[in-house]
């Protein structure tokens, strides 16, 4: 259950192997914030729907994905800023798709899509769900069949079991189960797609976003040096709302898409 009083969260990279960091992160924030005269709870929140995170009255501070963001969240959220991980080919705060498959696999063309199986984590995600339906309208072509997973390790295992063929996963997902995962040795990247704007931070409605923003860049600032390494964390940008709701928002997926048991 949600807890009453002020939230906060940061769940979109937090695996356990790196919970200490995060918890350093959110810890170093809360100082910041509290110096500042904004109410601040002493831990993250990890349990509960994202959901219930996001639309929490008293969210001070949490991460999102760019497509619930531009989708269901914009009008009633204030956006803060974007964390920047410094990804290969990416601009400040942005991030891309790793493309997946088997190791073996011999049919990496984007013309043979339409005989592969597309593993994906939700389809309110703009990195597992959005970015492979713009990839296959780009190159004119779709995807065979659908198998929803839930998440994208649950996504990446489904490739490696063979499950699935393909299979479009957050860059900085991928850094971290490059460095953590027994998984990421069985699939092979086989491309990446364009940079869009990075997971945003975000607080409630009427929140103030300046005063938020100054203390998440001090923080990250005075952040232990392992720690930002072990986070990949490399600053705090400002990405403007236009920019997250200029991106195209994709069809749900189809009917007929498989989920994984």
């Amino acid at each position: 259950m949600t807890p009453a009083g002020p939230l906060a969260s940061l769940p979109m990279y937090d695996r356990a192997e790196i919970a200490g960091s995060t918890n350093a992160l959110w810890e170093a924030i809360r100082d910041a914030l509290r110096r500042g005269g904004i109410t601040a709870p002493d831990r993250l929140t990890r349990a509960g729907s994202l959901w219930d995170h996001w639309r929490h009255p008293d969210l001070v501070l949490s991460q999102t994905c760019g497509l619930p963001y531009r989708k269901a969240l914009h009008d009633s959220v204030t956006l803060i800023g974007t964390p920047d991980f410094a990804l290969p080919g990416c601009p400040p705060g942005h991030y891309n798709s790793v493309i997946l498959m088997q190791p073996d696999a011999d049919r990496i063309d984007a013309s043979e899509w339409p005989g592969l199986r597309l593993a994906f984590n939700e389809g309110l995600s703009q990195s597992g769900w959005a970015v492979a339906m713009e990839a296959a309208r780009s190159h004119g072509t779709r995807f065979g069949d659908y198998l929803q997973t839930g998440a994208h390790r649950a996504s990446v295992r489904a490739v490696a079991e063979a499950r699935a063929d393909i299979c479009f996963v957050d860059a900085q997902t991928w850094r971290l189960m490059c460095q953590w995962d027994s998984l990421a040795p069985k699939v092979m990247e086989v491309g990446r797609t364009e940079p869009t704007p990075g997971l945003p931070l975000i607080s409630a409605a009427g929140a103030d976003a300046e005063a938020i923003a100054a203390a998440v860049d001090r923080a990250i600032g005075a952040l232990d040096e392992a720690d930002r390494r072990t986070l990949g964390l490399n600053g705090l940008t400002w990405i403007p709302p236009e920019a997250y709701l200029s991106q195209p928002i994709p069809d749900l997926p189809p009917a007929t898409a498989r989920r994984d048991a």
